[in-house]
């Protein structure tokens, strides 16, 4: 049973670190309501802007916003 575990921790350690690379190198990602086309469908007219990406249909990425949190509340400790 232990290796199991062992294996399923390093699987988890593994996703994690190439999620922070991916973070790192592309802080950008498709936003998730509109799915990155900038626009929402409305119940009666036209189509409008998503209010997520403000139309741009791209937004910072989860994992980027809380390295920057964690970068700034770091800075702010040793001031």
């Amino acid at each position: 049973m232990t290796p199991i575990v062992l294996l399923a921790s390093l699987a988890a350690l593994i996703y994690a670190a190439s999620y922070a690379i991916r973070c790192a190198i592309s802080p950008w990602g498709r936003c998730r309501r509109c799915h990155g086309t900038g626009n929402r469908p409305a119940l009666i007219g036209r189509r409008r802007d998503c209010p997520r990406c403000n139309g741009t249909g791209i937004r910072v990425r989860i994992g980027r916003r809380i390295a920057e949190h964690i970068r700034t509340e770091y800075r702010a400790g040793h001031q």
